[in-house]
């Protein structure tokens, strides 16, 4: 019986535990804070949803979703602006970022090797070592690509429209690993 209770708890555990409850203060000024990096990029941004991911008992980041519009149907993400910024809650480098984010594409839909060497080019080149805390932001643009931004400044931009569907569906599209975290990012969708 011990056995098994341990093999319980070696799963892997993504959990939606707020950082902040939404109440205080802090998580407040966090959310001004997005608003203010995001108006130039969305014109009147909207909070979706957020979540917080854990993995094997670790925190991961904080994702929040915005949209540019009041207006946000979750069956047609990919034909809206909105940005997707994760705060990260301990350090990663950018190539490690950039490798699962390609291994997250993949499991979504097979990439040929070409362009999955050239994504990863791509995104190794623009993403960023981050620490705790800092934010890497995606603004997800329908028919014309990505642009990603590091604690609000740009970094770089991908003109492809593939990539970004494919990116932003890590965490949007109805194959992501995770369908708890994509429903809790649409979960304030109109």
């Amino acid at each position: 019986m011990q056995r098994r209770s341990w093999l319980i708890g070696a799963l892997p555990l993504v959990g939606a535990w707020p950082a902040l409850a939404q109440d205080n203060p802090a998580y407040k000024e966090l959310i001004a804070q997005a608003l203010q990096r995001l108006r130039p990029l969305l014109g009147n941004p909207r909070l979706v949803g957020d979540y917080r991911f854990t993995y094997w008992g670790f925190d991961v980041y904080h994702a929040s979703l915005w949209a540019s519009s009041a207006e946000f149907a979750p069956t047609d993400w990919a034909t809206q602006r909105l940005a997707l910024e994760l705060r990260y809650l301990r350090d990663f480098q950018g190539r490690d970022i950039a490798q699962r984010s390609i291994a997250e594409m993949q499991g979504q839909r097979p990439l040929n090797a070409d362009q999955s060497a050239a994504w990863l080019q791509s995104l190794q080149a623009l993403l960023p070592n981050v620490r705790s805390g800092e934010t890497i932001t995606g603004v997800y643009l329908p028919e014309w690509g990505a642009q990603f931004l590091h604690q609000g400044k740009p970094v770089g931009e991908i003109r492809e429209p593939e990539f970004a569907r494919r990116f932003f569906g890590i965490w949007l599209s109805p194959q992501t690993s995770q369908p708890q975290l994509r429903q809790q990012l649409l979960a304030g969708a109109s």
